[in-house]
């Protein structure tokens, strides 16, 4: 009979956007590959697929349905592996997984960034720091993005059986790639900007923690030195009205797209100059990983997410003194094509070195190997 391995998070979407190789690995292995999460999407690599109801918010009773229809699945399908992801998405497995793991089944959680953290809300550690505490111990390998998170993990004794750290969920260094200067001209075309616009583009989901609002406020800065610049926002989300009516009232909106949800990411970074991030609170971000791939030097925002990816005066800056030092970057870099050029080629080998696909694959499939041979120390651990 094949083994079963089961991957959970909160919606179906997450898979689909970071874990389609790990999923097609396990298929390759001969494993049978099953997913629970809120949603209908159909995934490639899943041999079943269940809609759990699962919510971000802690406090929705469909988590309680959740959890009683994921404890059911666990215990009729006797998995020998459990890869749980995103914060309620951990809480629900792990609770559900309970009295499996007590018949061998292995349990796995990967962090993708602890909400409490250097710098977090009281309310965040008050609420999310005694459940990760306690439920590491209803987990068998706890698996960090950062370091930050990984001494944060280890310092506070968290009693999983093994802590480690991987580099991300890896990044396609094939999709996300620079492109010639003839060749970005031609994307710019097709996209109806010019040679000479200054292109800065972000990524995100227009929320409280990815802090857009910095970004327009940088961009008021500017707007008279770098009359060319154009700041590209990719995403949508409950503050895109917001920001829309604070880019007009800042006398700005003509110098930004908002662009919505696109599929086009990699062509949209291609074409563009630098990548800018403005978020609060991140744990490894892929945006910046994809945009590192595609040989941009980034600004942005201090946290620890960044922290760990940009090297200043290397592959880019981390800010901590808001609109003011971002629109001074922003300055330099548009001046300086020679030192955006270098900085782009620094971090493209940075994700080829570290962060790329088969790194991170490489990395866990000997997690899953290590915890299947059931050995008491890794076969390989992940520095």
């Amino acid at each position: 009979m094949k083994k079963k391995v089961l991957f959970c998070a909160t919606v179906d979407y997450h898979f689909k956007a970071f874990h389609l190789p790990y999923l097609k690995w396990f298929k390759e292995q001969g494993w049978e590959v099953h997913v629970a999460a809120s949603g209908e999407l159909k995934l490639p690599f899943v041999d079943r697929k269940f809609n759990i109801p699962i919510q971000r918010s802690p406090f929705k009773k469909e988590n309680i349905v959740a959890y009683k229809t994921l404890k059911k699945i666990i215990e009729k399908n006797q998995y020998e592996m459990i890869h749980c992801h995103t914060p309620m998405g951990g809480v629900i497995t792990r609770l559900a997984a309970r009295a499996s793991r007590k018949t061998g089944t292995k349990v796995i959680y990967t962090a993708h960034g602890f909400h409490f953290c250097k710098g977090s809300s009281f309310i965040n550690w008050l609420l999310y720091y005694p459940i990760e505490r306690l439920l590491a111990n209803s987990t068998d390998c706890l698996i960090t993005i950062n370091q930050e998170d990984f001494n944060l993990a280890k310092t506070h004794q968290f009693n999983s059986k093994q802590i480690l750290r991987v580099h991300g969920v890896g990044v396609n260094t094939e999709i996300f790639r620079p492109v010639s200067e003839t060749d970005k001209h031609e994307l710019r075309k097709e996209q109806g900007y010019l040679p000479e616009d200054f292109l800065m583009f972000y990524a995100a989901e227009f929320n409280k923690n990815k802090n857009h609002k910095l970004l327009i406020e940088s961009l008021a800065l500017i707007k008279e030195e770098v009359p060319r610049v154009k700041l590209l926002l990719a995403g949508e989300g409950p503050l895109l009205k917001e920001c829309q009516d604070y880019a007009i009232q800042l006398g700005v909106d003509h110098m930004i797209a908002f662009l919505g949800y696109r599929h086009d990411i990699d062509v949209l970074l291609r074409m563009s100059d630098i990548a800018v991030a403005s978020s609060f609170r991140e744990g490894l971000p892929v945006n910046i990983m994809e945009a590192m791939s595609c040989a941009l030097p980034v600004i942005a925002n201090d946290n620890r997410g960044h922290r760990e990816l940009i090297q200043n005066n290397y592959t880019g800056w981390t800010i901590l003194d808001g609109k003011h030092g971002f629109s001074e970057k922003i300055k330099i870099l548009a001046a300086n094509t020679d030192l955006r050029y270098q900085m782009g080629l620094n971090g493209r080998n940075e994700i080829l070195t570290k962060y790329s696909i088969h790194k991170v694959l490489e990395e866990k499939t000997n997690i899953y190997r290590g915890l299947m041979a059931d050995k008491e120390e890794m076969v390989w651990a992940v520095r």
